[in-house]
């Protein structure tokens, strides 16, 4: 294997251990808290703190690549990411974990863009770069829907905290393959940084999650949670204004003016919201409400692992518009399928739903993610990615932060499912109802506009 490949092999470690990270916890959130203690809430702020870190960061972290060099950015990356995972493992209690899980997530927002420009810059030639652009995303992929069955065999066999340590060797096989193979990438020194947008948006995401999470508990009209939720309303409309009037925004809007872009990045966050959200409460229906161990609750979301890797195999043969409607479908006729059952449902009667959700988010993904891409300018196509992660990554923390809190109460596991079902039906549809904005020819150009040095912004998955 030539440097190349090598690099592809260290860029596709970097995105595949991200994506892990995401859905890994999952099925271990309830072995976390019975060994750590704490309530759903905490367990809500294992998961979360990883994700919102994750989504906040990883459009600056592009353009710090882009200023300094993508490799030194990867390896200091990897290496946080990696010491982080450790820290994990060896959490004491909640409070360390959370703590380690938010770090975690600042490497993860360094490793995602800047694999992709190190991938770039490996494979000048576009016929060699599209395929190996194909593999790190398949990989990633594959990585993602593995998570909740990986997750569950490692916990039962070698307890929670394996699903972290596991990223140890992962982490120094990236870092030395990279230092030996890897190319640096040219550095922009004029690549600014939009420090007042990106405190503006992580404070906005921080006090939303937390607003949401702290309000299952405490209640909606808790002076804590309504401070919570107008801080979230104030730092959210501040980064509307900075980045409408900034010379160098992290997120130019003038990108939603493409009705695809605009409708696919509101796809991306909706779809997020839904899924992720339900998988972490069917996490906890399989393991509170059924009683079932890690490991069989981790081999009890292989069906639906093994549908969403198909799904992507099959989704290039159709239509845009037409793969997001058949996916969203698919995954409302699954909640709607799984609402007719209680805790004492037997798993052959709910296999086929689990498949259907996987199979139709298999469809939606690849499907959003080319609607994106081909509502903006190629050269815009970094900063395009970099949105659709941040709306990604921002519906998995609301997901799990609003779904979770339905699931808070004592004997609330049954009854808040099948409402986390209902939400979920509801906001499949209105994937259904923004597909109308897909395919048009509207096209946000090049231009010689102020946000034209975002174009070689963040690169993320797709």
């Amino acid at each position: 294997m030539n440097g190349r490949g090598w690099t592809l092999l260290a860029t596709s470690l970097g995105f595949g251990v991200v994506q892990l990270d995401v859905s890994v916890v999952n099925v271990a959130i309830n072995p976390i808290g019975a060994d750590l203690g704490g309530g759903v809430a905490a367990l809500q702020w294992v998961v979360n703190a990883y994700t919102l870190v994750f989504a906040g960061l990883i459009l600056t972290a592009g353009a710090l690549g882009d200023r300094i060099g993508a490799k030194r950015v990867f390896v200091a990356g990897f290496a946080v990411f990696t010491l982080a995972s450790a820290g994990c493992g060896l959490a004491p209690d909640l409070g360390v974990l959370i703590t380690a899980r938010a770090v975690q997530g600042v490497g993860a927002a360094v490793l995602v863009p800047c694999s992709l420009t190190l991938l770039n810059n490996a494979f000048p030639d576009a016929g060699e770069r599209a395929r190996a652009v194909g593999l790190w995303a398949a990989g990633a992929s594959a990585a993602l829907s593995a998570g909740p069955l990986l997750g569950g065999v490692l916990t039962a066999t070698l307890g929670w905290r394996a699903i972290f340590f596991i990223n140890a060797p992962i982490g120094l096989a990236g870092v030395l393959v990279t230092l030996r193979w890897a190319g640096e990438t040219s550095r922009t020194a004029g690549r600014g940084i939009d420090l007042p947008g990106q405190v503006a948006a992580v404070v906005a995401l921080s006090a939303l999650a937390g607003a949401v999470i702290e309000g299952g508990q405490r209640g909606l009209a808790d002076p804590l949670v309504l401070a919570a939720f107008a801080v979230a309303v104030l730092a959210g409309a501040a980064f509307w204004v900075i980045e409408a009037r900034g010379s160098r925004p992290m997120l130019p809007l003038r990108l939603f003016r493409a009705p695809s872009f605009g409708a696919a990045s509101a796809i991306g966050l909706l779809v997020n919201i839904a899924f992720y959200g339900l998988l972490f409460v069917l996490s906890l229906f399989f393991q509170r409400a059924q009683h079932h161990s890690a490991l069989v609750t981790g081999l009890a979301f292989a069906p639906m692992t093994v549908a969403i890797i198909a799904a992507n195999l099959v989704s290039g043969r159709l239509a845009q518009r037409l793969g997001i409607v058949v996916g969203a479908v698919l995954m409302g006729a699954g909640c709607a399928g799984l609402l007719g059952f209680g805790a004492a449902a037997p798993y052959g009667a709910l296999v086929g739903q689990l498949v259907a959700l996987g199979f139709g988010l298999g469809l939606v993904v690849p499907a959003m993610t080319s609607a994106l891409l081909g509502g903006v300018a190629r050269e815009r196509s970094g900063v395009a990615s970099g949105t659709l992660n941040t709306a990604r990554q921002t519906g998995s923390v609301l997901g799990v932060a609003l779904f979770g809190t339905l699931v808070a109460g004592p004997g609330s596991v049954v009854p808040g499912w099948h409402i986390a079902l209902l939400i979920s039906i509801g906001l499949l549809l209105m994937i259904m109802a923004l597909s109308r904005g897909i395919g048009g020819s509207g096209r946000v150009p090049a231009s010689s506009t102020p946000d034209r040095r975002n174009a070689r912004a963040v690169h993320g998955d797709q």
